[in-house]
């Protein structure tokens, strides 16, 4: 017969956190539970001592949530998500619970590809809540391995390099397209491209695959273009050439997008520089409803790539 103590979560607790947390401040926490300010402060650190961790940390006059901190915070939207889902339930409103997909986007992936890749997510006939975070392949990997994270969205496999057990399954493959605003396009059209010599150029910033490429591309036909800017934002980057700064580089899968969105105009396609977009998950085979929808939506549509057969690495 078991006869250990359990231990008990005091959920008055957790809702004064979880209330900080979600308004930024305890002062906004006291306003809307109506307590006191050290009757909320007094809550916190006994919720703290309980679960033997810090859940806050001093940033100038403000706090920031630690990492076990916003760990506690999503179970916390969690339980009182489903507590709130009871009381619709109990006053005769039922309704379903969302599945929840969270994603990290990696810096480098145009935001457009992102967009396109998770869509097929929101026209599932169940309910997908997405919850996205875009921040450097890095940290993206690190919160993926907390399982902070379902699925880290990336235009470059993770390698054995990073201290990560997780899979690279590979989205779809395209080639790149350069676009520029209309007034550039008559100048720089004919004798494509070999014409590119001395044209202005928007680049992505040095380290990243697809600036790699196009080096290696003029590289290789011996053209030196201006480059009058480098971005590490490819909106940035593309917003300059909307503006008719330079002429820029995207995947060709997103053609439509982009002209529709920056009223730029086709200059030519690199059909020699191939981008590459995977989903890294934790899991050697995709099991995620959502993410089984995005991955076989990119293959089958996005990237145009019948019967491709999904590339599977440690």
């Amino acid at each position: 017969m078991y006869s250990g103590v359990m231990e008990w979560l005091n959920y008055h607790h957790l809702l004064y956190f979880w209330t900080v947390a979600r308004e930024g401040s305890i002062a906004r926490a006291c306003e809307k539970l109506r307590l006191a300010q050290p009757t909320i402060s007094g809550q916190l650190r006994l919720l703290e001592d309980t679960l033997g961790e810090k859940l806050f940390a001093k940033s100038g006059r403000g706090l920031v949530m630690t990492d076990v901190g916003q760990v506690v915070y999503q179970y916390a939207d969690e339980i009182f998500g489903l507590g709130r889902e009871l009381q619709d339930v109990l006053k005769g409103r039922p309704r379903g619970r969302p599945l929840r997909l969270m994603v990290g986007v990696s810096d480098l992936v145009p935001k457009l590809i992102a967009y396109r890749i998770l869509r097929p997510a929101l026209e599932m006939e169940e309910s997908v809540q997405l919850v996205c975070d875009e921040d450097t392949p890095e940290r993206l990997l690190a919160a993926l391995a907390d399982h902070r994270l379902d699925v880290v969205l990336s235009d470059a496999p993770i390698t054995s390099s990073i201290s990560v057990k997780a899979f690279n399954h590979l989205l779809g493959t395209c080639d790149v397209t350069l676009f520029c605003a209309p007034a550039l396009l008559a100048k720089y059209r004919k004798g494509f491209p070999e014409s590119l010599e001395g044209a202005p150029f928007l680049l992505p910033i040095e380290g990243s695959n697809l600036r790699r490429s196009l080096d290696q591309w003029f590289e290789g036909l011996k053209i030196r273009p201006k480059i009058v800017g480098e971005f590490k934002d490819g909106a940035l980057m593309k917003t300059f050439g909307q503006a008719g700064a330079g002429i820029f580089a995207a995947p060709s899968a997103i053609v439509k997008e982009i002209h529709e969105t920056y009223r730029v105009e086709k200059l030519g396609t690199i059909d020699s520089i191939t981008e590459r977009f995977y989903a890294i998950s934790v899991e050697r085979k995709l099991k995620h409803p959502a993410i089984l929808k995005i991955s076989e939506t990119a293959r089958e549509k996005l990237f145009a790539v019948k019967s491709a057969p999904v590339e599977i690495s440690e």
